[in-house]
C-alpha cells in the first residue's frame, strides 16, 4: 500500500499518543489502587523479586528446572491474589492494565512482525480525512450520483448512465492492476463527483489515494522544485507517482507552462511505465490535448487510457434554476 508520507507519520503519531494515553491511564489507576489497598504494592514486590531470582538459574545444574517452577507458581499466586483484592474492590481484573485500543498491538501498530489491522485501518481513516479536506466537495458516492439531470435528453442519459455504472465496476474491482481513465467534457457534468466516488470506494479498500487539483498539486510542485516550499525535497511529486491511485483534477484550468508540461508528462509517463493507474479528468477535449499539451502526452492518453465522455448541461445550474 503506497501512501503519503505525512499520513504515514500522523499514523505513527497517533498511534503513539493511544499508547502514552493508555499508559498514563494505567499509572493513575495503580496509584489509585495501592491507596485503597497497600497489599497489592507488597505482591508486586514480591513478583518483582522473583523476577531477579532467575539471575540465580545461571550455574544451579539440576535444581534450575525446579527453581523456575518454584518462582513460576509464586508468580501465579501473586496475580490471582492480586486479582482477587481488586474484585473485592469492584474493579475487573484487568483494570491496572493499560487500556490499550488495540489488544492485539497494544497500540504500537505491529502485530507478528507485520502492520496490524489497526494500523492499517488509521491509515485508510486518515487518508479518507485528507481526501475530504482537499477535495472540493465532500467524499461523494455512487448512490448520490442523481441520474435526473440527463434525462431530458435520452442518449445523453444513457451515456452517463453507462460512465456512472462503468465507474462503479471500476471501483469495485479495483486493484494494482487496473488501467488508467481519462475523464473528458464540460464543466460541471459529474467528473468529480464520479472520480471522488471511485477515490472513496477504493481507500475503503485499503489503497493509497491522492487526490488534488492539477492547479494546486503542479503549484506545490514547482514551489518544491524551486525552493519555495518549507519542504523542498520533493516530496509531492514523489507521492504523485508512488501512491496507488493518483486522482487529477481539472487538468486545463492551471496555468501552462514548460514546467508544468514537463511534469505533466513525468507524472503520466512514470505511472505507465510502473503500472500504477491514475485518473485525470478535464475539460480538455482529446482533440485538444495534442495542441495544449504536446503529441506525447496526447498519445499516451489516447493510446493507453480508457476514455469518458461526459455530455450534457452544467449540473449546478440547472439546480440554480429549480
Amino acid at each position: 500500500m503506497a501512501n503519503n508520507e505525512k499520513i504515514l507519520r500522523a499514523a505513527a503519531e497517533k498511534l503513539a499518543q493511544r499508547r502514552i494515553a493508555a499508559e498514563s491511564e494505567a499509572a493513575k489507576r495503580h496509584a489509585k489502587v495501592i491507596v485503597q489497598c497497600p497489599e497489592i504494592a507488597e505482591l508486586e514486590e514480591r513478583m518483582r523479586k522473583s523476577a531477579y531470582g532467575l539471575v540465580k538459574v545461571i550455574g544451579m545444574g539440576d535444581k534450575t528446572v525446579e527453581y523456575i517452577e518454584t518462582l513460576r507458581n509464586e508468580n501465579l499466586e501473586a496475580q490471582a491474589k492480586i486479582k482477587s483484592l481488586l474484585a473485592e474492590m469492584n474493579y475487573p481484573a484487568d483494570y491496572l492494565e493499560p487500556p490499550y485500543i488495540c489488544k492485539n498491538c497494544s497500540d504500537s501498530g505491529l502485530y507478528n512482525g507485520k502492520l496490524c489491522r489497526c494500523h492499517i485501518d488509521l491509515i485508510k481513516q486518515l487518508s479518507y480525512e485528507q481526501l475530504c479536506s482537499t477535495s472540493p466537495l465532500k467524499v461523494s458516492s455512487f448512490e448520490d450520483f442523481c441520474l435526473d439531470f440527463y434525462e431530458y435528453d435520452r442518449d445523453v442519459y444513457d451515456l452517463m448512465s453507462c460512465n456512472a455504472e462503468f465507474c462503479k465496476n471500476y471501483a469495485e474491482s479495483f486493484d494494482l492492476d487496473s488501467y488508467s481513465i481519462f475523464m473528458t467534457g464540460e464543466t460541471g457534468l459529474g467528473k468529480t463527483h464520479l472520480s471522488l466516488a471511485i477515490a472513496g470506494e477504493v481507500i475503503k479498500k485499503g489503497f493509497g489515494v491522492v487526490y488534488g487539483s492539477v492547479q494546486n498539486l503542479f503549484s506545490e510542485i514547482e514551489r518544491e522544485h524551486f525552493g519555495k516550499s518549507n519542504e523542498s525535497d520533493g516530496t509531492t511529486e514523489n507521492m504523485l507517482l508512488d501512491c496507488d491511485l493518483l486522482i487529477l483534477d481539472d487538468l486545463g484550468a492551471e496555468f501552462t507552462n514548460n514546467f508544468t508540461i514537463a511534469t505533466l508528462n513525468n507524472i503520466v509517463n512514470t505511472r505507465l511505465l510502473s503500472s500504477k493507474p491514475t485518473i485525470i479528468s478535464s475539460n480538455v477535449s482529446v482533440q485538444q490535448l495534442d495542441a495544449r499539451y504536446t503529441r506525447r502526452i496526447a498519445s499516451r492518453i489516447i493510446g493507453e487510457y480508457q476514455i469518458l465522455s461526459f455530455e450534457g448541461r452544467d449540473i449546478r445550474q440547472q439546480k440554480n434554476e429549480n
